[in-house]
């Protein structure tokens, strides 16, 4: 047992405690991922079956990187492990098991774009306004309720959901997701949600599936348990239930996915759900400078909702975090990207040793700008993903039509794909006579002429001949043989191929590394099935952290929101932006969750950064094709000032030249005295809002930022109604109530 002695002491009793609830509370850059490999590994040496044992991650990458650690200690028998991220191990029992709930095996899996196109075609088809009832709106909001494992009925039933959604007035949207869930089911198809929610009811309605997966998984495993959301949790903890070896692994000062239906709550009252439960800390950071650690530990120090842990490190003491004030975002990018360049040259280092985290990915343009001033090679992680790109999700959707013939969304992609004569008039009479008959639409297309009048039934009968033909191809050959085919019969490669603008080439291109990945998935070894189905089904669970980035080998300094950058590091890191109703973001300053969830946010930038951490704002900003002046956020003040330090940057020509012209001094000055809005005021401790329906002129109302005010004037109504306050430290302010959060004192 070589492996244990690289190990501390908590990170040896974590590996080797396999029996019983156990909870590792593992602090930024803690060795977590070393913990669970070598605990598995552990499991296994002593006896453990691989095939009992299941692991569950956040992304494919680090199942990936897991399962070649454990193989490097116990060698092949780390291939029988289940282990895999939520979604695709609970897919794989699905496509076992569901048909115990209505689906075949080979259900389509709808991702975003697929989900939002089906919603707008039911909104269509309701006759809603579809600037009320936006795709994106209504997803989430299906999406939100998924996580919470509430049906279409229930939501339909829920008083608090039909007040809320009237309030917005979109109050069809219980309507909306039922007739999404009955489409779904028909064309056979899960959106990504689903696979929870499906597994949950599987579980919940075939308690004899369940026993056979409890006695299955004698040890389950949780990576990034902070991370996971309610049904995420009950299903973990229903297939646990026999054993109870269930161990989680996490950090709550890394919760930062609420938005997503993340909910802290699970790691933060497991010992409840678990009376027995054994809780080892890891603190020691084996990543990050003293100066960073000790930088991140006295901001997220400031949230009340959290299990105490104390990092620490035995790094060097390292350079101190520096505080750039610059007057625009314009000259904010500027001056990094020259740090950047100057940093390159003075030290030696590549691109790939930098990164600069920002919050929302529209920040990204004017760092880009900046970047390629100076001949910086750069990659923006969150871009177009590569199977977002049209022309792949082209031959994606021909491939999932071969196989499920119910699959409705990839159905309207390709009929007309390349141009056939069948426009979005023969669509809708296909999709009416399929409603009418109370038939599939692959019945209306095998028997065109029984359904459809005149010349386009012709046409029909020809595409479900060739769909015909395609699927005898996906049941003889491999993957990449019968995707090779597909691409060239229906006259796709082809349409691309005649495309000799550079945009055609690109797109051309792109289906030739398609099928350059489809020929790798089936020249692996580790994937025994090399069928279409298997392909489609691995394609389909990938998460953007998992998919490479083009001409990943090359150096470039990386440019992604803080939310991409969770899980990574890097030796230098940028935080830029760091100002309020930014970040924070406006959003996220009306409850103290939000705030603490934003605070989180901050940590995990803060921890990033391996040797040196520079932070940014600007005291300007074009938001929203206006300058707005700006102040410091509030998290600067909550960063130990012995951390902090002064230093000069040289400014260099636009051109990229290394002689210097003029320096200019920039003072990383401890935040207090940036602002001259300094506000002290600390919300009461049972602070909530009020219900502003019927405040009025003289009422004393608190503000979570503000403080103490009394109320001057009312005007406007509904949405639109804005109130005049007098606050004792910040003056005369004008609020819009639907999004002040106050709080009424009489």
């Amino acid at each position: 047992m070589e492996y244990l002695d690289s190990l501390n002491e908590p990170q040896r009793q974590a590996v080797v405690h396999t029996e019983g609830p156990l909870m590792i509370i593992a602090g930024a850059g803690s060795g977590k991922t070393r913990v669970l490999t070598y605990r598995i590994a552990h499991l296994i040496y002593h006896g453990v079956d691989a095939y009992n044992i299941l692991a569950l991650t956040f992304t494919n990458k680090a199942a990936a990187e897991m399962r070649y650690r454990i193989q490097s200690v116990i060698g092949n028998e780390a291939k029988n492990i289940w282990m895999g991220t939520f979604h695709s191990i609970f897919a794989k029992i699905l496509r076992i098991e569901g048909h115990r709930i209505g689906y075949t095996s080979d259900f389509s899996i709808y991702d975003t774009d697929d989900s939002k196109s089906l919603i707008r075609t039911i909104v269509k088809e309701l006759g809603l306004d579809d600037k009320l009832y936006k795709a994106n709106v209504v997803f989430n909001r299906i999406s939100a309720a998924k996580n919470r494992l509430v049906s279409p009925k229930e939501y339909i039933g829920n008083p608090v959901y039909r007040a809320d959604d009237e309030s917005y007035q979109r109050p069809e949207i219980g309507k909306i997701y039922t007739i999404y869930q009955k489409r779904c089911f028909k064309a056979n198809a899960m959106d990504f949600d689903d696979l929870l929610f499906n597994t949950n009811v599987l579980f919940r309605d075939h308690i004899d599936i369940l026993n056979k997966y409890q006695h299955k998984f004698k040890y389950v495993m949780v990576d990034e348990f902070q991370d996971t959301n309610i049904s995420q949790y009950l299903i973990t903890r229903k297939l646990a239930a026999v054993h109870q070896n269930i161990c989680v692994v996490g950090d709550d000062a890394q919760s930062i996915y609420a938005f997503r239906g993340a909910d802290i709550q699970n790691i933060l009252n497991f010992e409840r759900d678990y009376p027995s439960l054994k809780i080892i800390r890891l603190e020691q950071n084996y990543r990050s400078t003293k100066n960073i650690v000790q930088a991140a530990n006295s901001v997220i120090a400031k949230n009340q909702a959290q299990l105490k842990k104390s990092v620490w490190t035995n790094n060097e003491q390292g350079e101190y975090i520096e505080i750039l004030k610059a007057t625009s975002d314009a000259e904010e990018s500027r001056l990094i990207a020259q740090d950047i360049f100057e940093s390159k040259m003075q030290h030696q280092l590549s691109n790939n040793d930098f990164a600069i985290l920002y919050r929302t990915n529209a920040q990204s343009r004017s760092f880009e700008e900046a970047l390629r001033r100076l001949n910086i090679k750069y990659r923006v992680v969150g871009g177009l993903s590569f199977y977002q790109r049209r022309e792949i999700k082209d031959v994606i959707a021909y491939l999932r039509f071969t196989i499920n013939h119910n699959d409705e969304e990839a159905f309207k992609r390709i009929i007309n794909l390349p141009k056939r004569g069948i426009g979005d008039t023969t669509v809708a009479k296909i999709r009416v006579a399929a409603a009418d008959n109370l038939v599939s639409i692959w019945e209306v297309l095998t028997h065109a002429h029984k359904y459809i009048k005149g010349r386009p039934a012709v046409t029909i009968d020809n595409f479900a001949t060739l769909i015909k033909s395609f699927e005898v191809t996906t049941q003889e050959k491999d993957a990449y043989t019968a995707a090779l085919e597909i691409t060239k019969m229906s006259g796709l490669m082809k349409e691309l191929y005649e495309d000799k603008s550079i945009e055609g080439l690109a797109r051309y291109e792109n289906v030739q590394e398609l099928l350059n990945g489809i020929k790798e998935f089936v020249d692996n070894p580790e994937n025994p099935d090399k069928s279409i189905g298997a392909f489609l089904q691995e394609v389909s669970l990938l998460t953007n952290a998992d998919e490479e980035e083009e001409g990943e080998n090359q150096e470039k300094v990386t440019l992604m929101t803080i939310h991409s950058a969770k899980g990574l590091e890097f030796k230098y890191v940028y935080v830029v932006g760091l100002e309020e109703d930014l970040f924070p973001s406006q959003q996220m300053i009306g409850s103290r969750a939000d705030l603490e969830e934003e605070r989180r946010l901050f940590y995990v930038a803060i921890t990033r950064a391996e040797k040196r951490l520079t932070l940014s704002y600007a005291t300007s900003r074009y938001r929203f094709g206006r300058v707005k002046d700006c102040e410091p956020s509030r998290f600067l003040e909550e960063i130990d000032e012995r951390c902090l330090k002064e230093r000069k940057i040289d400014t260099f020509p636009v051109g990229g030249n290394i002689l210097p012209s003029k320096t200019l001094v920039k003072k990383r000055v401890k935040p207090k005295s940036t602002s001259t809005k300094k506000i002290t005021y600390k919300p009461s401790a049972n602070f909530k809002p009020s219900d502003t329906t019927f405040i009025e002129a003289g009422m004393k109302v608190e503000h979570l930022k503000f403080g103490y005010g009394i109320v001057k004037d009312v005007q406007g109504d509904d949405k639109s109604k804005k109130a005049t306050i007098q606050f004792d430290e910040v003056g005369e302010k004008v609020l819009l109530l639907s999004f002040a959060k106050l709080k009424i004192h009489g």
